[in-house]
């Protein structure tokens, strides 16, 4: 048995059911779960009792956030030359030939760099969605990587089985035979998926995109999906090209083909949906289907602004994706809830959306998405995931002493003082715990570098 107190923060954000933010608040901890949270005078007789104190004073604490989206083997390949000013086909086709050079090593320092920039950033739960499996290489890679660096994790089975020669986009040599692809997948969620509240690892059943699969797959991917009680994870609807492909190829909007293989529903959830029609905003409403919005990717590769307000306001799960590395250039999970808001506003106007609501997104709707109800908020019985984050910084200056909350969103993207995961303390005064960054940015930058070789 372990336990820990947080106590004398600025504020306690809580996300509970009644939103409470507590000024000078604590939160108990036992054994990774959440046992009490309230005011530091209120939770005064845990002092005592505690393995560990920690002074939170000058600190915003909140729930972990959760990214809901991303291809973490792609923080090689940022700022690639031909790739910085393309859409989303011109993007993909310049660099399927570079990452054919990934290998098992490669995709474990990727995915180690990434989930370090997203711990300190904010982020205590993430997803992956890897769908390229070169040289070796397999989802185990990056869950032997979550293991290490003690990051919750949701590792998605993606896959591509249509090649250019059959109307896709990738290359034919970079796809995978589709009996090979669902019996790999059946082998990893009876391998390492824990269905279990509290669980660090869940799998999730991923075919890549409309136009790099086919209705075979989809079709084959949720059943199999369903027969263990997994998730479902794909991209949709991310830009016009993908509306004219769905439209050209299968006579259907995204969501109608979505609808057509069964991909609606709690266990599904969908990265973009920039393109989301009115009836597709109401089938998924109705449905109870997830969407990863991914603000900063969508401005990068100038895909538009997503529907946002009107799927909120329809009732739809949304949460927060910071997506690929090469989509986006970084991973700041704290950074992608200002961007949500700030994009919000320029495509729907002043009132699309605030702080707290860009928050909310980024916790308990990333925990929705997901299909968790041991995330995302700061209350009994929910996991112990927790980060603060510095109120006296340069950044903050002024704005925290009006209103913290807000500051968090409103100013410039802060780095976490502090991270617990399942209750145990990854990032402490600043400093990841579990890594060694500098050599791991050595070997990130070899391997980013031999890639172009």
């Amino acid at each position: 048995m372990s336990t820990l107190l947080l106590n004398h923060a600025d504020v306690v954000i809580t996300m509970d059911t009644t939103r409470r933010e507590i000024k000078d608040g604590a939160v108990w901890i036992r054994d990774g779960v959440i046992e009490a949270v309230g005011s530091s005078a209120e939770l005064a007789m845990y002092a005592a009792k505690a393995d560990e104190v920690i002074n939170m004073t000058g600190r915003i604490v909140l729930p972990g956030l959760i990214n809901t989206h991303h291809h973490m083997y792609q923080s090689l390949t940022r700022t690639i030359p031909g790739a910085q000013d393309a859409e989303l086909f011109a993007w993909l086709q310049r660099l399927y030939p570079i990452w054919a050079g990934l290998t098992p090593e490669m995709i474990k320092v990727s995915t180690l760099t990434a989930m370090s920039e997203l711990i300190l950033s904010g982020c205590t739960t993430s997803s992956d969605h890897l769908y390229i499996y070169p040289n070796g290489c397999r989802l185990d890679d990056s869950i032997e990587a979550a293991y290490q660096i003690g990051m919750r994790f949701h590792a998605c089975r993606g896959s591509m089985s249509v090649g250019e020669s059959q109307g896709g986009l990738p290359p034919d040599h970079l796809v995978e035979a589709e009996d090979f692809i669902l019996k790999d997948t059946q082998r990893l969620i009876e391998r390492w998926h824990n269905p279990e509240r509290h669980a660090m690892l869940r799998i999730a059943v991923a075919p890549c995109s409309p136009f790099s699969v086919s209705r075979d797959l989809m079709r084959e991917s949720a059943v199999l999906a369903r027969s263990y009680h997994v998730s479902l994870h794909t991209h949709l609807a991310e830009n016009d090209n993908d509306i004219a492909y769905s439209r050209a190829k299968f006579g259907m909007t995204p969501a109608e083909y979505a609808d057509s293989l069964g991909w609606v529903g709690e266990d599904v959830w969908h990265a973009h949906c920039v393109k989301l029609d009115h009836a597709g905003i109401a089938l998924f409403a109705r449905t109870g289907t997830g969407i990863a919005h991914c603000p900063c990717s969508n401005m990068r590769l100038a895909s538009g602004i997503a529907p946002i307000p009107a799927l909120r306001e329809a009732g739809v799960a949304v949460g927060l994706g910071v997506d690929g590395s090469a989509s986006n250039d970084g991973a700041h999970m704290l950074g992608e809830a200002r961007q949500a808001m700030l994009l919000a506003r320029v495509g729907h106007g002043q009132s699309a959306m605030n702080a707290r609501q860009a928050l909310e997104m980024a916790t308990l709707g990333g925990a929705r998405v997901l299909g968790r109800d041991d995330i995302g908020a700061l209350a009994i019985g929910m996991s112990a995931d927790v980060v603060a984050f510095r109120s006296d910084t340069l950044a903050m200056a002024g704005a925290a002493v009006h209103d913290p909350v807000a500051a968090l969103v409103f100013c410039a993207p802060q780095q976490v003082d502090l991270s617990v995961i399942n209750g145990k303390v990854v990032v402490r005064d600043g400093h990841l715990t579990t890594v060694e960054l500098p050599v791991l940015i050595e070997q990130h930058n070899h391997f980013a570098r031999q890639l172009m070789i």
